[in-house]
């Protein structure tokens, strides 16, 4: 779809472009600044000798591992950690090459390799110490030695941290990517599944009277033709709503409750409506879950209860909407496959639950089955 799923496609296409710049980018600034950082410090500081092969060969060639910092976070940091060691004793003037060995040790924290950065920053530390201690000279003092562990320790840590964020939105984009999934599976459940049931109904009386009774037959199919209309135009509605807008913003309301009934009717039912209280309007999406709530105890009436009679009741209160659905069929048990084993009741218990509201489903003391939806108006 070019909607949401447009959306989501595209963050992903930018998100990886950004990520391969970062690959290359990353790597160029800390050759530069290591590079400079090592002649500055031969031009005009105290650092004095000539930059060799070697010296070159490892500078470049720890900068430039970093492009695979990424894929192989690990080799990395010990490749980085490997040409430090190598560069101090053996090259020319000092140079910041460790900061190619920070770079590397950030990237395996936030890869989620905590206790191996923290390693490598042991051993870091470790070979430090021990090159002063039996070195002719120092070149470390003890106060730089502690800010030295210190700065390692930020690294690891900073570098956890934005691990633990990234898996945070991660797992939110994985939540929204499945909330979205089954609000699409829930509207176009709401949406086919009353009509689909009438046309059934209906379909089947006009076969059962097609030959006693060719008026009655004729009457069901033009409810048929009726009812797959409105279902097409919902359906486009629907998909519609899906690609461009947002579900919950659009889509029917209790203005066509009079409509649903009539539907209802067709199919044999005698329904009886009460509406008390003033009506009001309300929030887009407490009228679009209280007109599917109605729709779909209906559908359950029609398919499931053998019913004669069904009563719908609305309330409308300052505070709630208050909805019940009563019909005089066989009932059922709250942990039957009528209550919860389909789509349409758990589909009425993630609206109601959405908005903050209440649901209960079960017999009524009359042997009938009832629906009770309890929705906050101020729900959004």
């Amino acid at each position: 779809m070019r909607g949401w799923g447009g959306c989501w496609d595209c963050r992903g296409v930018l998100s990886v472009r950004f990520a391969r710049s970062q690959d290359v980018l990353v790597p160029v600034v800390v050759a530069v600044l290591i590079v400079g950082g090592t002649l500055l410090g031969r031009q005009f500081g105290s650092e004095s000798g000539e930059l060799g092969v070697a010296a070159w060969a490892l500078m470049l060639g720890a900068s430039g591992v970093l492009v695979l910092r990424r894929r192989y976070p690990i080799p990395v940091a010990a490749v980085t950690l490997l040409a430090s060691v190598l560069y101090y004793p053996l090259t020319g003037p000092d140079g910041p090459i460790m900061l190619a060995f920070i770079v590397a040790l950030f990237t395996v924290a936030a890869e989620g390799h905590l206790l191996v950065a923290a390693g490598f920053a042991f051993v870091s530390l470790a070979v430090t110490a021990y090159g002063e201690v039996m070195g002719d000279e120092r070149h470390v003092d003890d106060t730089a030695m502690v800010m030295f562990a210190g700065w390692l320790a930020a690294v690891v840590a900073f570098g956890g941290a934005r691990h633990t964020r990234l898996s945070y939105l991660r797992e939110l984009e994985q939540r929204a990517a499945t909330e979205e999934r089954l609000h699409i599976a829930r509207e176009l459940h709401d949406a086919l599944g009353h009509n689909l049931s009438m046309i059934n109904v209906q379909s089947a009386a006009a076969l059962h009277r097609i030959e006693r009774d060719p008026a009655q037959a004729e009457q069901a199919l033009r409810v048929i033709k009726e009812a797959s209309g409105r279902t097409l135009r919902e359906l486009r509605g629907t998909l519609g709503v899906l690609r461009h807008a947002d579900p919950a913003n659009t889509g029917p309301g209790l203005s066509r409750l009079d409509e649903l009934l009539e539907q209802t009717r067709g199919a044999g039912l005698d329904v009886v409506a009460e509406v008390d209280g003033a009506q009001t309007t309300l929030p887009r999406e407490v009228d679009l879950a209280a007109y599917r709530l109605v729709q779909e105890a209906l559908t359950n009436v029609t398919k499931h209860a053998r019913a004669t009679t069904v009563t719908l009741r609305v309330q409308y209160d300052p505070r709630e909407l208050r909805i019940t659905v009563d019909d005089n069929g066989k009932g059922g048990k709250v942990a039957s496959g009528r209550e919860t084993g389909g789509n349409g009741i758990r589909g009425m218990r993630e609206r109601v639950r959405a908005l903050g509201g209440e649901l209960t489903v079960g017999s009524t003391p009359e042997g009938g089955f009832r629906v009770r939806a309890r929705l906050p108006r101020g729900a959004a």
